[in-house]
């Protein structure tokens, strides 16, 4: 049985910690069923994703209006979303804003940064605070502003910052899960309309445990 935690429940959503390694998306062993199983609620259905190596908290609506409501929320930028990841190197600047122009190549499954507009490409726009760093190591809390497929991890290989244990955009041999956390999810009750905030902090083992 995959380790699954869940974190917060109410009538109309459920906040869990996604493990690495599943599917955040309504497949057999994915997040949606776990819940389901968990809480014998057939109704809980997504409203966003995650990659498959990727962990930490995830929301899932348990109604229709719920799931319509969290999804405008996503649609209109008023859902939040925070990361925490683990970087080889540390950045030029303690914080910054990366912006590049994404393109996704669906046979290799990998995001490219491209110097010339096309039709494909995507304008990637991410927000980076530095929280912490040792001589190999720089810890950073990222704020998206868009949302493309492998967006952190591409952005930040990109500059020569892949971060640890990420076998696709990486060269590093890193034994480790990716150090890429999904650490904090604010958005309004489907509801009450009430702002809500979650935060849940990375694991206790590496390379989370190299900062103090």
């Amino acid at each position: 049985m995959t380790n699954f935690e869940i974190i917060h429940t109410d009538p109309a959503f459920v906040v869990v910690i996604k493990p690495p390694r599943v599917l955040s998306t309504d497949e057999p062993g994915g997040v949606p069923d776990l819940c389901r199983a968990a809480l014998g609620d057939q109704n809980v259905r997504t409203v966003h994703r995650l990659d498959r190596v990727v962990s930490g908290l995830m929301v899932l609506a348990r109604t229709k209006r719920a799931a319509s409501d969290l999804s405008a929320q996503i649609r209109d930028g008023i859902f939040h979303k925070e990361y925490t990841a683990v970087l080889h190197g540390t950045p030029a600047e303690p914080s910054g804003t990366l912006i590049d122009l994404l393109a996704r190549n669906k046979a290799e499954r990998k995001t490219y940064v491209v110097t010339e507009p096309g039709r494909d490409a995507q304008e990637a726009i991410l927000n980076y605070q530095l929280l912490d760093q040792t001589d190999a190591f720089s810890k950073v809390r990222i704020e998206l502003v868009t949302g493309r497929t492998h967006q952190i991890r591409c952005q930040f290989s990109a500059r020569n910052l892949p971060l640890v244990g990420d076998r696709k955009y990486s060269t590093n041999e890193d034994d480790c899960e990716i150090a890429l956390w999904s650490s904090l999810l604010r958005f309004r009750h489907p509801k009450t309309g009430e702002e809500l905030t979650f935060t849940a902090p990375p694991p206790d083992e590496f390379p989370w445990n190299q900062f103090q």
